[in-house]
């Protein structure tokens, strides 16, 4: 296989395995670092048309999974939506959008999930589910919160959302990190088993970030690192092996204080669970 970021063809096989498909391998370039499941081919074109809201899994179960996100995100991006026209792509069941429309000028999701059309419609929430569908040089700002891991061509998207945005316009990305602390600092068996899903088919750090954008005329603003599952999460994965020491444990041992100094003391070895990078269309 070659890495689509640097063109090596030299990688490595990482610990753990993908929680709902065996027969995928979790590879890592030893040239770049980049990190992706060695094929791709469980992604079929109308892969994510239905995918959030199988089995019964509503827009309210979404939207209430998604909340503490949306919250943080809007509150990240107020001062800049006042009365601007906004794009967020792969945009779930909008629920950092209903926040957003009541300042901002317009809002639109890009959603491929046919399940959440009536919500939208609902909320008064512009939605398509394609990018070409929307004028070129029309937008402010564009978010994708934890979109582009699970694009096979990533760079093809990125760059129709670029093409969307103003001069100057801000686009906002935030993914997961490939270098979580539950697998880069404690080496978590139990982590590298669970973390790893089929349709999370790159996974990136600051550097190969960096490499993803290269080709673009954009500047980047900056690059932050963010913790969202906090000191207790990680305690009881050490000593527990599972998922949910946050919900079990956080309110006898999380407070602001200490989250905020978690998350710099992960930040300043670039292992927190999530990146956000803010860019400039130049």
């Amino acid at each position: 296989m070659t890495c689509f970021l640097c063109g090596s063809t030299n990688y490595k096989e990482r610990e753990g395995s993908v929680r709902d498909n065996d027969a995928l391998k979790i590879l890592e370039c030893t040239n770049c670092g980049l990190v992706f499941l060695s094929t791709l081919e469980h992604i079929s074109e109308d892969y994510y048309q239905e995918s959030n809201m199988s089995e019964g899994f509503s827009v309210e179960q979404w939207l209430n999974e998604t909340h503490t996100d949306d919250m943080r995100r809007f509150e990240f991006v107020k001062e800049m939506i006042i009365n601007k026209d906004i794009i967020d792509f792969g945009s779930g069941a909008g629920g950092f959008l209903s926040k957003a429309k009541k300042i901002a000028k317009s809002v639109t999701g890009i959603e491929l999930d046919n399940k959440v059309i009536s919500h939208y419609q609902s909320e008064n929430i512009s939605h398509t589910a394609d990018i070409n569908s929307l004028k070129d040089g029309s937008y402010d700002l564009i978010t994708a919160f934890h979109v582009i891991e699970h694009l096979k061509e990533p760079r093809e998207i990125l760059d129709a959302l670029i093409s969307k945005l103003k001069k100057n316009g801000k686009l906002i990305l935030e993914v997961p990190n490939a270098n979580d602390a539950l697998l880069s600092v404690y080496k978590n068996k139990a982590f590298s088993h669970f973390t790893y899903w089929s349709p999370h088919l790159f996974l990136y750090t600051d550097h190969t970030l960096r490499l993803l954008l290269k080709p673009f005329d954009i500047e980047i603003d900056f690059i932050k690192h963010i913790q969202r599952y906090p000191l207790s999460n990680h305690l009881y994965w050490l000593s527990h092996n599972k998922p949910g020491g946050h919900q079990l444990w956080g309110n006898f041992i999380d407070s602001s204080e200490l989250t905020k100094a978690y998350e710099s003391q992960l930040a300043s070895i670039n292992a927190t669970d999530t990146i956000l990078l803010q860019l400039t269309k130049k």
